[in-house]
């Protein structure tokens, strides 16, 4: 990685946590903290002010303009400042969200601080942060097919697969699914199982990102 120094503005309601961790990356080598703001709102206001950060360290739960809400006006305004979701929430549905949003991977706020930094470096050089939340496999295979490429280039699907891809992308559990599939959950785990075969994906993350990423789910 280059020694040019990259900017960081870190997004987070806590004052002390906030402080705490920009004090933490100002030891780290190569980067600096650019500004910060208390939520996404405060963060449009501050880019008037001091432009565009390379990194956008952002928290999820915030009053005014949460993380998803801010997520996905920077995917349109500012594509170029690359999101890092920063939470305590481990949930699928919450990394789902925030990645389909524009997160280019998320951080929990218990990682050690190798770990920011490691993804701070990798979304630098790499375009997305790869960890045991967002699989290295997920996001490289979808970052391998083009935008505007249709699922059906790559795969055949059947209409309840199709269907079954959709509800992924939901906060409903598979037994919910099944409900409003009418069906059973074994049948849901058969979906599952084969849609992660013919895909080559191992989680309901994957599943849904594709599902996005093919226009099967429009965001």
């Amino acid at each position: 990685m280059s020694d040019q120094i990259k900017y960081i503005a870190l997004v987070d309601d806590h004052i002390l946590f906030r402080k705490g961790l920009a004090a933490l990356i100002s030891y780290f080598p190569s980067y600096k903290i650019l500004f910060e703001a208390a939520n996404g709102r405060d963060l449009i206001q501050q880019l008037k002010i001091y432009g565009v950060p390379d990194i956008v360290l952002l928290d999820i739960n915030m009053p005014e303009m949460d993380g998803y809400s801010t997520a996905s006006w920077l995917r349109i305004n500012h594509p170029e400042a690359n999101v890092l979701a920063l939470s305590t929430m481990d949930a699928e549905a919450a990394i789902i969200k925030m990645i389909t949003n524009g997160a280019k991977g998320y951080v929990l706020k218990d990682a050690e601080p190798e770990e920011l930094k490691c993804a701070f470096d990798e979304v630098i050089s790499k375009g997305y942060f790869y960890n045991d939340l967002v699989t290295r496999k997920v996001m490289q295979s979808l970052s391998s097919l083009s935008t505007n490429s249709k699922i059906s280039d790559f795969v055949k699907l059947t209409e309840r697969e199709m269907e079954f891809l959709k509800y992924t992308c939901t906060e409903k559990t598979y037994n919910e699914i099944a409900a409003e599939m009418f069906v059973s959950p074994r049948t849901i785990d058969g979906y599952r199982n084969s849609l992660c075969e013919k895909l080559q994906l191992k989680s309901r993350t994957g599943l849904a990102l594709y599902a996005v990423k093919n226009g099967i789910v429009k965001i």
